[in-house]
């Protein structure tokens, strides 16, 4: 099996491509590993692929703060680069460094996906 580099890192703020949110990537999962309901769920015409790797965000919109598990091609780097305020983000992380990534309190770093 062929090595997948993940494109975005644990900490990293980013954007969705489409929907109006924002958040902090927490954990990705190699290729979809989500419900088949879940998958169901998504518009045809917006589905994403399986075969990328997924993330899961302390995600936030205008409104409200929730976790979000997003596909890889519907996300972006943020170009705000500013904090994001779901409450989670101050356990799981320090502050926000230039770079636009939060680093880690337990000491997690990126991954590489196989």
């Amino acid at each position: 099996m062929a090595t997948r580099v993940a494109k975005f890192r644990i900490g990293q703020i980013v954007r969705h491509r489409l929907f109006p949110f924002r958040g902090v990537i927490y954990d990705v999962d190699p290729e979809f590993n989500n419900t088949e309901e879940w998958y169901a769920a998504i518009p045809e015409e917006i589905r994403p692929r399986k075969d990328q790797p997924f993330y899961h965000l302390y995600a936030e919109n205008e409104q409200t703060c929730y976790e979000a598990y997003v596909s890889e091609q519907n996300l972006l780097p943020d170009a705000e680069n500013g904090p994001v305020r779901h409450p989670k983000v101050t356990e799981a992380f320090g502050p926000v460094v230039d770079d636009g990534c939060y680093r880690l309190t337990s000491g997690r770093g990126g991954l590489t996906l196989n």
